[in-house]
């Protein structure tokens, strides 16, 4: 402690200020370290909400007493404590959807209620409801639906419901197979509303229509894919994952083709309608005579004359026939599989022989044929059409796996903060560069140098005249004798005269340096000699 306040007294003003600076910085930056290092990791809660849904997350997170950040739009919480808060506000509902749906309805009144307020209300609560579904599907952070609607009345004709609806993606765009899957949604929910009247828009304003659609291939790479995947997994139960290359070509029908075929059959006949027709006639007739009472009179035979009668009866039945006939129209469309070839290579089987080496040899025919077997079987081969298989038995080159496997540490529980690890770095080195090289060479720095003694004193009787006593009664060596030692063993200091090596020049460099010391000493010496005398 007393050298550094030698050292302290021993600097002017300007190192001193300069001292002091040094450690309040340096103090500072250790203060701040300590704080940023024991200060929590923030992670990103909450972004993107809405004003009414962030302030109800920033108050339920003070009513916890949660350490948190809010930075823009965003919401930053203690990393530890991240899911926690997340499953704790999700049970509470938070954070809320502003989207209000059917519950609008629930404010309204049998009272003061028209029914264009109702109707306005109504198709309100419908776009709501439809938002709420739209959101809660995946990849899907916000939506917006406009129902135009024709309204209640009877009068309008040829005027259709239309929607639009607009999609903001939690991450990338909007697929066209989500698209699609909103405008039938809302085309459903929505009475005479087509799907082909809504439009769908992504938060970049691009229009997502139906013709954006992708349009399914006529080729046959997606069926190759899907019997490739079907054989490789066949094979490799028995053979091994990685032991099987399957590669399979489809040649299918580019072309659209329509035959109409009609067939009749003269030996069959098949009766479809039948008529028949009866006829029946009577004739009669009487002789001549005159005419009389008695002719008149019921009975003919009282009258006289002759009669003749004739009765005639036909029948004619018809019979329609209809020649049988067959009538077929095949319709063939594009995609149809004309040709299927497939090629395998499977690795040989590893055996070990009677030395305890591995080895690789080819599999047997019999194995290799079962594996054709049910190769066939998986694609749905078809020899008529021309399909091929082909299976080789084959040794593999083995490829080391490229990159180094995951392993859980401690450190993935850690969270790092990369910017708070920057700063506590430049601190760190900032308060080295303080302490290294600004206060240490200033505390280090030695004293300024002893001003130069001044020339040496006269002998001892001089200084007798002046407390006026006589020469005599000067001691001329007993002084010497008062420090117990001899002049030659006094110590080399450098105090008492410098680099001197005499004994006497150095004592009469001390009296001079200290005067009023030694006059001092002679005064107790000449007072005590009076005394004994």
């Amino acid at each position: 402690m007393q050298q550094l306040l030698m050292a302290w007294t021993g600097l002017d003003l300007r190192r001193q200020i300069a001292v002091i600076g040094a450690t309040i910085v340096m103090f500072v930056a250790i203060l701040a370290m300590t704080r940023m290092a024991s200060a929590p990791t923030m992670t990103l809660l909450y972004s993107g909400l809405e004003s009414g849904a962030a302030g109800d997350v920033v108050r339920s997170l003070e009513q916890r007493g949660a350490v948190f950040e809010v930075r823009g739009g965003a919401i930053f919480v203690d990393a530890r404590q991240r899911d926690e808060l997340r499953m704790t506000l999700a049970s509470e509902g938070l954070p809320a959807n502003s989207t209000q749906g059917y519950e609008l309805l629930d404010s309204l009144t049998g009272f003061g209620t028209t029914s264009q307020m109702f109707d306005a209300a109504y198709w309100r609560a419908k776009e709501g409801e439809l938002a709420r579904t739209i959101v809660s599907g995946a990849g899907i952070a916000m939506a917006r639906v406009h129902i135009a609607s024709t309204g209640g009345n009877p009068f309008q004709r040829g005027v259709t419901p239309k929607a639009s609806v607009s999609v903001t993606p939690t991450s990338g765009n909007i697929s066209a197979a989500q698209a699609k899957a909103v405008r039938y949604l809302v085309a459903s929910a929505v009475a005479g509303l087509a799907a082909e009247d809504v439009s769908v828009i992504d938060a970049n304003g691009t229009l997502i229509g139906p013709g954006d659609e992708a349009i399914p291939t006529v080729g046959g790479d997606d069926k190759a894919e899907i019997l490739k995947d079907r054989v490789e997994r066949l094979l490799e139960a028995r053979v091994g994952p990685g032991n099987a290359v399957v590669e399979v070509s489809v040649d299918t029908i580019t072309e659209s083709e329509a035959i109409r075929e009609r067939t009749f059959d003269p030996e069959g006949r098949v009766a479809i309608s039948t008529d028949t027709e009866e006829r029946s006639n009577t004739a009669s007739e009487a002789g001549g005579g005159a005419v009389t009472v008695a002719s008149n009179l019921p009975d003919p035979g009282a009258a006289g004359g002759d009669n003749s009668s004739s009765q005639n009866s036909e029948t004619r039945e018809r019979v329609n026939y209809e020649v049988s006939e067959v009538e077929r129209e095949i319709l063939r469309a594009p995609g149809a599989i004309k040709r299927l070839t497939v090629a395998v290579l499977v690795n040989d089987a590893t055996v070990t022989d009677a030395s305890g080496e591995t080895r690789l040899v080819p599999r047997a025919p019999d194995e290799l044929d079962a594996l054709r077997d049910l190769t066939a079987s998986a694609v749905g081969f078809d020899e008529r059409r021309g399909d091929q298989i082909t299976i080789k038995s084959m040794s593999l080159q083995s490829i080391a796996p490229a990159g180094t496997a995951a392993r859980a540490s401690l450190l993935d529980r850690l969270y790092f903060d990369v910017m708070s690890l920057i700063q506590m770095a430049v601190l760190a080195v900032v308060t080295l560069i303080l302490g290294l090289f600004i206060v240490r060479p200033l505390l280090m720095r030695p004293p300024p140098a002893l001003p130069p003694a001044p020339p040496a004193t006269p002998d001892i009787p001089a200084l007798s005249g002046e407390l006026d006593t006589n020469d005599a009664d000067v001691p001329d060596l007993p002084m010497i004798s008062a420090f117990d030692t001899d002049l030659e063993e006094l110590p080399s200091l450098p105090m008492l005269g410098g680099a001197s090596d005499d004994p006497v020049d150095r004592l009469r460099s001390m009296i001079g340096d200290r005067q009023e010391e030694t006059v001092e000493i002679l005064r107790t010496w000449l007072e005590d000699k009076e005394e004994r005398a």
